[in-house]
């Protein structure tokens, strides 16, 4: 029997698919912008499944443009061990984010394939449709849909900002598949990716063994006052909108501070009415984004919120009152991973000696849809100063060959070596 431990990925092989996947709508300061469902996005996906084909793939394309590559094993009756990411990216992406969990998923393939490894379970890699949401919404619209967060006419009938469908789309770079949605079960799921953060960097570990991701809620909120002029409206007879905003801006920061080390309080949206230099404002609006591994107090972060802005708006902090509505947006519950899988990613990093650590991921993922059907874990590297989303994301060849090695070895361990 072969001894996981000892069998590697080779990394000089990987790091070039990454390299020649980013070639396709590179940007001058050296990330990508491939949107989904464009024409790059169509021209990757070809290169990538001319890959997984060469390693002995079958390939096989759903309702959404989800890809699954799969490997026989020889209990084709098992449900497969799965891995996957993305390669869509943000219009300013990098070349690791998402890029690197199918490559890396990629290489584990390649490597079984050319060492002649039988499993007993089959293993699959997926290429998941529009994870980052930039053309179309919802974000993470191809695994949502093949685990029935939300129906499949949900992402067949988004349209982007030039009225185009992804339904269209996808037939236009012909990977309208007719594989159902929702989809079939898989053994488990474990998802490769860059940390997207600097907690790995500033720690020195190259490993980050998920556990789980962050709970999510999404508002705008919309403060109304009175625009005056700037000049003859003494203070005290002011409606300033603005003015009451802060309070709110400033309390869903110090909110999240108080629930550290897990809270997360950001708002990264605010629009100015009527914007005039000599007009004080109207009307703000502003979106807030609260974030906690623990619904409890997540629940607590939200009630707080809420009370904060009744408070703005009957005139406390302020002297004057206001009119203040919150709309939700989005929610998504704290999502605990699999402690088998997490297990196995653990022991993986400590069997090959890689310094590691227990991490929570407070982005989103499409291992966070795939949690609520089936198994599922990840695995972190580091990026470079925690940069993402950003087209100088970027990572080190040997901690994308570390992160692809746990892969091998966490995926061979459910898949089993025959």
């Amino acid at each position: 029997m072969t001894d996981i431990t000892s069998l590697n990925i080779n990394g000089e092989r990987l790091w070039q698919s990454l390299m020649d996947l980013a070639k396709i709508g590179a940007t001058p300061k050296g990330g990508n912008c491939r949107l989904a469902l464009t024409a790059l996005d169509g021209q990757a996906r070809d290169m990538v499944c001319g890959w997984m084909r060469e390693a002995g793939m079958t390939i096989t394309v759903d309702q959404v443009g989800n890809i699954f590559g799969r490997r026989p094993g020889r209990n084709p009756s098992l449900p497969p061990v799965a891995t996957g990411s993305h390669i869509d990216t943000q219009p300013t992406g990098g070349r690791f984010d998402g890029c690197f969990g199918v490559m890396a998923g990629l290489e584990v393939m390649r490597t079984l394939h050319e060492n002649n490894i039988e499993t007993e379970a089959p293993m699959e890699l997926i290429i998941w449709t529009n994870e980052e949401g930039t053309r179309f919404v919802p974000v993470m619209m191809g695994s949502g849909a093949f685990c029935q967060v939300f129906p499949i006419e949900t992402a067949l009938d988004a349209v982007d900002l030039d009225g185009k469908s992804v339904r269209e789309e996808l037939k236009n770079i012909g990977y309208d598949g007719d594989y159902p949605v929702p989809g079939h079960a898989f053994g488990s799921y474990i998802e490769a990716h860059i940390e997207q953060g600097p907690v790995l960097e500033a720690n020195d570990n190259v490993i980050g063994v998920v556990t789980g991701s962050l709970g999510l809620r999404w508002y705008d909120v919309a403060v109304t006052g009175m625009e005056a002029h700037a000049g003859p409206t003494p203070m005290e007879l002011r409606k300033d909108a603005l003015y009451s905003a802060s309070y709110i801006v400033q309390g869903v920061i110090d909110i999240a501070r108080e629930y550290a080390p897990q809270g997360r309080g950001t708002v990264g949206v605010l629009d100015v009415y009527p914007s005039s230099r000599n007009v004080i404002p109207g009307k703000v609006s502003f979106s807030v984004d609260l974030r906690h591994e623990d619904s409890a107090l997540l629940d607590e972060m939200e009630a707080r919120f809420r009370k904060l802005c009744a408070d703005v708006a009957q005139g406390e902090h302020t002297g004057y009152t206001t009119d203040i509505s919150i709309t939700d947006i989005q929610q998504f519950p704290p999502t605990p991973f699999a402690p088998h899988l997490i297990n196995s990613v653990r022991a993986q990093a400590e069997a090959r000696g890689y310094s590691h650590q227990d991490i929570v991921t407070g982005a989103g993922h499409d291992a966070v849809f795939v949690a609520s059907k089936h198994p599922t874990s990840m695995i972190f590297i580091p990026c470079k100063d925690g940069i993402s989303h950003n087209e100088i994301e970027d990572a080190k060849p040997e901690h994308v060959a570390i992160g692809a090695n746990v892969l091998l070895g966490a995926m061979l361990e459910q898949a089993k070596v025959c």
